[in-house]
């Protein structure tokens, strides 16, 4: 679902194929290759879908910041970002990075379950192709099913999502008003991962599922239209 008005608001190109039950567009679509859907044809000219994280805290920092420098790190303030190298696990809990990135360097070997990640200010998120990343969403409490937050204010943040075949990332990635750049050919387990941004672009092979309620993840349903034929 796009909510762009845009003519190629949903635009596939190049060698790019794509299997989903319908496309929806506020405006229109361009499809340089055939789709395979359930639907008819895409349904465009649509009326924007809602945000369905608009319910969502900002979570707060909090103080003292933490030390980044260990191979198992602990919930809290990372103040000047996150940059993972060799095997780091993260124990369950909220992330607040601020004052840099969180990136995953090459080679790195990320872990970590019952996470939440949230970027603060200008703070994005950066994976190297050659990182490897497992990481999932809490499955209960106020951020059940959401692994990465971005600011709502940070409205030119750019998101870089890469990593090997063997990377997972497993609930939402929430970027209301940033990009989104999703190269990796992985996605969550059961393909559970959920893309909400300003713009998102696909490249790799990636799955997608739609009911993932069993990981604590919510059902995102398009907007609902009616069009009357005569």
């Amino acid at each position: 679902m796009s909510n762009s008005i845009a003519a190629d608001a949903i635009k596939l190109q190049g060698s790019a194929n794509l299997q989903a039950d319908c496309l929806i567009s506020a405006g229109g679509v361009s499809l340089n290759n055939p789709v395979t859907t359930v639907c008819a044809s895409p349904i465009t000219q649509a009326l924007p879908a809602g945000d369905p994280f608009a319910d969502l805290p900002a979570p707060p920092a909090t103080t003292p910041c933490q030390n980044s420098k260990l191979s198992t790190l602990n919930p809290g303030t990372y103040c000047s970002g996150l940059s993972l190298s060799g095997n780091v696990a993260l124990a369950p809990g909220v992330y607040v990075i601020q004052g840099g990135d969180f990136k995953a360097n090459a080679n790195a070997n990320v872990s970590g379950t019952g996470v939440i990640i949230y970027l603060a200010g200008s703070s994005g998120v950066t994976m190297n192709g050659n990182a490897t990343v497992k990481l999932s969403a809490p499955t209960s409490g106020t951020y059940s099913g959401v692994l990465f937050y971005g600011d709502r204010g940070n409205l030119t943040g750019s998101n870089t999502l890469n990593g090997t075949a063997d990377s997972l990332l497993t609930g939402a990635l929430y970027f209301p008003t940033q990009d989104v750049n999703y190269l990796g050919n992985f996605s969550g387990k059961g393909g559970c991962t959920q893309v909400v941004a300003g713009t998102l672009q696909w490249s790799g092979n990636t799955s997608i599922s739609q009911d993932c309620t069993s990981l604590g993840m919510r059902n995102i349903p398009a907007t609902q239209s009616v069009r009357l034929v005569e």
